[in-house]
């Protein structure tokens, strides 16, 4: 199996590219967030996840650290091919899924092209234990806040994010925004606090 690639880019397409080691050209799949660090005629470092089928081996290629954890735990749930994932992954920042999973918000999910609602639910209830036990390594997400709601914290963090909804965010941005603002501000402050932080967290500032 292939588990790591490096050479030079020899062409892009749309959701691939051919990548040239030691005159072999490799085709890969890759998400549209991988695809946009490759450069035509530059060197590349890729880890790869192999898929054999019965009429083909598949490679798809990651560039950024975690998709390909991503691509393989979204990989696992039913429904959800190698195609598929991509497309996820390329809609979604890995804050964002992480986020969209833990707050149950279906629509973001569905964001991806070939991502029903059904699909999106049962991605969101396959993953979600697996994102809270840290399967992920999403750099900024902070999923642990939200596995204690019946703590006056937890309450707090909520109600934060019910706030932030009822302000015209999205679920999932919500959810991020607080989260991020926890991890900064630490969980035992006033809700006040908490709500004035998440806004700067939200508004990007």
């Amino acid at each position: 199996m292939i588990g790591r690639l490096a050479g030079i880019v020899e062409s892009l397409g749309s959701g691939q590219a051919i990548v040239d080691v030691n005159g072999v050209g490799y085709l890969i799949n890759c998400s549209s967030k991988t695809l946009a660090v490759a450069e035509t005629g530059k060197p590349v470092r890729l880890e790869v996840e192999t898929q054999v089928r019965e009429d083909a081996i598949v490679l798809y290629a990651f560039a950024a650290s975690g998709e390909k954890t991503w691509f393989k735990l979204l990989t696992s749930v039913q429904g959800v091919g190698g195609r598929v994932a991509l497309q996820i992954l390329s809609a979604l920042s890995q804050d964002e899924l992480a986020a969209a999973i833990l707050s149950d918000d279906r629509k973001t999910v569905s964001r991806a092209e070939g991502v029903g609602p059904k699909l999106a639910q049962r991605i969101i209830s396959v993953l979600k234990d697996r994102v809270l036990e840290g399967g992920t390594t999403s750099p900024t997400f902070q999923a642990d806040f939200g596995s204690n709601t019946d703590s006056q914290a937890g309450k707090e963090h909520a109600e934060a994010i019910s706030a932030l909804v009822n302000l015209g965010y999205g679920r999932s941005e919500a959810f991020s925004a607080v989260s991020r603002a926890v991890s900064k501000i630490g969980s035992e402050v006033s809700l006040s606090e908490l709500l004035t932080a998440s806004l700067k967290e939200a508004a990007g500032s």
